[in-house]
């Protein structure tokens, strides 16, 4: 008979047993086990498919397959965050020594990653106004060692909307690959893949998950493409965890509902604040952004909003405000908040799934 604690130790093992669970259940393991070293060395050969959570795990798995099908895309894989998976996706295609093109208003954190980080890994980085299509096609011009153009469907926090078509046609006139994070937008209103990315991210601590009880990151697109990003998630050690994976696709069965319901909220206030401030609204989304007039003191303004919660983030079921000027874009320089339009008095909402009146009523007050 076994000693106390080794039954303590050995116990609770599933032993191969056939369970059908409605939901897909959390595999909460760092590891997973054989039953000889033959197996072991047959996962090594191609035989088998887990071994390691780093290296994959059912939940992980699950979750970059269950957005690149919605994305209508081959293959995806999940990351620690939507900055990992950005990352990840442009060192799938660029080394030391190539270039990469951004546009200049993409959002504050991926800005600072390209300018700062890569430029340590001696990548270059040029930036320009992508509503010029002619000065994307001069920079891919001056600069044939651009490899990879990133941009976002709807830029944050101004929302302009990209035109991804008119984009990668002009990429690929040139041989070069495009990434598009879709986080904004979502795939219920826009999907990259069709319209020519070849790759496309998402932070999934937004829209996806959608509750805010998550921070994780997923990239989709051409199979070669997704897997030398998955190398970089392992040997950099970006990998999700599977309750937080499981979080996520638990997220993403609502998220139909959740967009109809925000994007509506966000229309009905954008029509609201357009009769008294500068509104940016591209008629798509549940963001909204608004410029406070200049006599107005935006932390008075913060301190009226009541029930609506000040957060650096968006995308949960709560309406909340954020302020761009301190958080997403607090790195740049003066110079680089100038050129893309950030100001003191710049704030960005994001609409929630809570009475349309009353977030109207909210606002009022906060703006009386």
């Amino acid at each position: 008979m076994k000693s106390f604690e080794t039954m303590s130790v050995q116990t609770a093992k599933a032993e191969g047993r056939v369970i059908q669970p409605k939901v897909m259940p959390v595999y909460q393991t760092s590891a997973f086990s054989f039953s000889s070293l033959e197996e072991m060395e047959g996962y090594y050969e191609g035989n088998g498919t887990y071994l390691y959570s780093r290296t994959a795990n059912p939940n992980t798995d699950a979750l970059g397959q269950t957005v690149a099908d919605l994305e209508k895309a081959p293959k995806g894989i999940a990351a620690s965050s939507g900055m990992a998976a950005i990352l990840a996706g442009t060192l799938a295609v660029v080394q030391t020594g190539d270039h990469v093109l951004a546009a200049e208003d993409v959002y504050g954190g991926t800005f600072l990653l390209l300018k700062e980080e890569l430029l340590r890994m001696g990548i270059h980085v040029h930036f320009a106004d992508f509503k010029d299509t002619k000065a994307i096609e001069q920079q891919l011009i001056d600069y044939p060692e651009v490899k990879l153009v990133i941009s976002e469907s709807i830029t944050n926090p101004f929302l302009r909307v990209e035109n991804i078509e008119g984009l990668c046609g002009i990429a690929k006139q040139y041989g070069v690959k495009v990434l598009i994070d879709n986080t904004f937008a979502t795939p219920y209103t826009i999907q990259p893949f069709i319209h020519g990315a070849d790759l496309v991210v998402h932070s999934a601590t937004k829209y996806l998950g959608g509750h805010g009880d998550v921070t994780a990151g997923v990239l989709v697109g051409h199979g070669d493409l997704i897997e030398q990003a998955e190398k970089r998630i392992v040997n950099f050690g970006m990998n999700l965890s599977p309750y937080e994976a499981w979080l996520t696709i638990r997220g993403i069965k609502t998220l139909a509902l959740r967009m109809k319901a925000q994007t509506e909220n966000a229309m009905a206030i954008a029509a609201f604040l357009e009769e008294k401030l500068r509104v940016w609204y591209p008629g798509k989304g549940a963001i909204v952004t608004f410029e406070l007039p200049e006599h107005v003191d935006v932390y008075r303004f913060f301190s009226s909003l009541g029930w609506i919660g000040i957060v650096p983030t968006l995308a949960g079921v709560e309406t909340t405000v954020s302020y761009p000027y301190s958080t997403s874009h607090r790195e740049l320089t003066d110079e680089e908040k100038q050129k893309v339009g950030v100001t003191k008095q710049t704030v960005r909402l994001s609409a929630g799934i809570e009475g349309t009146q009353d977030i109207l009523d909210q606002l009022a007050a906060a703006i009386n």
